[in-house]
């Protein structure tokens, strides 16, 4: 069965609730440390809206959680995604789009994504959290990928880690640029 964009709308509301609970922040002390609306962030904890790339990392920051806490849905023992399927999030600023493959199983910390990614403006992404590492992997085109003072020009096959926990960037160079991502939380 095919996720829709209500079911991640629906797993995203119930995990910002829920991390907001465990962590016992108040609905403005969330939005204060991740930079947005106080009524943004209820609005998503209410399973309206749809957030953006940047909104949800934020969030993490702000809950001291992966990324992927906030859009995977309980685990099952075996998964498959296919190509074009699973919780997509798109960014607001590129052409750039993640794909959660599979988040952090407990006692571990990393989570794996699909990116595609078509030329234009470059996700510009803010610091995760200390001691958070990418690792990518190009697997068609052709991008720039890595710390936002010193982006590495990567094809098929290339792969690159850089530290997660200051400003990078990823810029795709020609049409159709997917890759795996693999953010590792220290």
């Amino acid at each position: 069965m095919e996720r829709t964009d209500v079911d991640l709308i629906a797993v995203i509301a119930a995990s910002i609730r829920r991390e907001r609970a465990r962590t016992g922040l108040s609905l403005t002390e969330v939005a204060r440390r991740a930079g947005i609306a106080k009524s943004t962030l209820s609005q998503l904890e209410s399973g309206v809206g749809n957030p953006s790339v940047e909104t949800l990392w934020a969030l993490g920051v702000a809950l001291d959680v992966p990324f992927s806490t906030l859009v995977e849905p309980p685990r099952r023992d075996i998964r498959v995604i296919r190509s074009g399927e699973g919780p997509m999030t798109f960014s607001e600023r590129s052409s750039y789009a993640a794909t959660l493959l599979s988040s952090s199983p407990p006692n571990a910390r990393r989570d794996i994504y699909r990116i595609e990614v078509q030329p234009g403006e470059p996700r510009m992404s803010d610091p995760h959290q200390s001691g958070t590492r990418e690792h990518v992997v190009i697997s068609t085109g052709r991008a720039l990928v890595g710390p936002s003072e010193a982006p590495v020009e990567l094809g098929p096959g290339d792969y690159i880690v850089y530290p997660g926990d200051s400003a990078h960037l990823f810029k795709a160079l020609e049409s159709g640029t997917t890759a795996v991502m693999v953010m590792e939380h220290i």
